[in-house]
């Protein structure tokens, strides 16, 4: 699994109600949450993020309740991956069972900046500041993780599993 885009970069403790807040837990619909996404914290994120960019931020992202809507509306707002310096683990987990990519990366997310451009090569854990020419080393995925996120969740892969 591949991924290119621009760096979108928060700071620590970014928790689910920032990600997508209350207010908007009346739907599910992917869209309509994207269109909510992070608007608490950067107004401007759903106008300024294109398809493919990733998001990085710093330690404990993810933290505060265990609602699957934050990972939806983050991948529905065109983010193909998170690096962060740690997540929350309920987080963590809810990420993965939608097929949203997370990587743990603390030395790239301190050579990151705001609107770098950034290459991840998930399958070797390898991630490339375009911008500054300096490669970053993550764990990569094990494969029962790399099959949940290509299958687009573990509700599509379970279903595939089934022949559902």
């Amino acid at each position: 699994m591949k991924f290119e885009g621009t760096a979108h970069k928060y700071g620590r403790d970014v928790d689910t109600d920032v990600i997508i807040p209350a207010r908007y837990l009346n739907t599910s619909d992917p869209k309509e949450l994207a269109s909510h996404c992070l608007e608490d914290l950067d107004a401007g994120f759903v106008i300024k993020v294109q398809s493919g960019d990733i998001l990085v931020a710093d330690e404990n992202f993810g933290c505060g309740s265990s609602r699957e809507h934050a990972p939806i509306a983050i991948k529905a707002a065109g983010i193909s991956v998170v690096i962060a310096k740690s997540f929350a683990r309920i987080f963590y987990r809810n990420a993965i069972n939608i097929g949203l990519p997370i990587m743990e990366a603390p030395e790239a997310v301190n050579g990151i900046s705001d609107g770098d451009r950034v290459a991840v090569d998930a399958d070797s854990g390898q991630i490339l500041n375009q911008t500054t020419g300096v490669t970053y080393q993550a764990e990569p995925f094990p494969d029962f993780i790399k099959d949940i996120i290509e299958q687009g969740g573990l509700v599509n892969r379970t279903k595939r599993q089934l022949g559902i």
